[in-house]
């Protein structure tokens, strides 16, 4: 897993949703009527532009990075739906508060994860490809290469979104054939064989923990 959040990293930050905020009725109107690829590929360059232009993201500063994946990336991810794909089928045994507490501390752990993608972004380019649909139009794939200058390999990336009341959300990301809620699932499904579902959420409060604390990335 750290060599896969290795390659992640630099690769989710550059999707991000820069260009509005969801509690904006004018800004939901435009995400709920952009097509998926028109939406990433507008708002992928829009960030690189960002994290290049912001002394204090190039510079680390945690505080600041967490501010822009707060209001910038995380408002336009389903966590309910990653989080309750990623648990698998012990979600349905999860009460209405272990489902809450789940998606809380997942979503804080991926923004302590992603965060520090923002701060390596350098001369990243990306190249779309063609958009793969569903044929009743409710979920997409939107797949992309990003190419790391200096003679690097271009990494490969691929975006699974589903259309919500808001417009089209990311609830999937796979690089290199794999998908992000696959290699969760396996550590989740560890956890919770050793200490039930409350043996997962305090697995994951304690590696937010030390992510807050500054104690270093944790392994999963």
């Amino acid at each position: 897993m750290n060599q896969l959040r290795k390659i992640i990293l630099p690769a989710f930050a550059a999707f991000a949703f820069t260009g509005f905020v969801s509690s904006a009725g004018a800004a939901d109107a435009q995400n709920a009527a952009e097509a998926p690829q028109a939406l990433v590929q507008r708002v992928t360059q829009e960030v690189l532009e960002v994290a290049r232009s912001d002394k204090d993201v190039k510079a680390g500063d945690r505080k600041r990075i967490h501010q822009l994946v707060e209001s910038k990336i995380l408002p336009h991810v389903d966590f309910q739906r990653t989080t309750s794909m990623a648990v698998g089928r012990h979600w349905r045994e999860a009460s209405p508060a272990q489902q809450q507490q789940l998606i809380s501390e997942f979503r804080a752990l991926l923004m302590h994860t992603y965060a520090g993608a923002l701060s390596q972004i350098g001369n990243q380019k990306p190249d779309f490809k063609p958009q793969r649909s569903h044929a009743d139009d409710s979920e997409a794939e939107v797949r992309f290469q990003v190419s790391q200058g200096r003679g690097g390999d271009p990494m490969q990336l691929s975006y699974r979104l589903h259309k919500s009341a808001e417009g089209w959300k990311v609830y999937d990301v796979n690089l290199l054939g794999a998908w992000l809620i696959e290699t969760y699932k396996g550590s989740f499904a560890a956890e919770i064989s050793k200490g039930g579902l409350d043996g997962l959420i305090r697995s994951l409060t304690e590696k937010n923990r030390k992510l807050s604390g500054g104690a270093g990335t944790p392994k999963t």
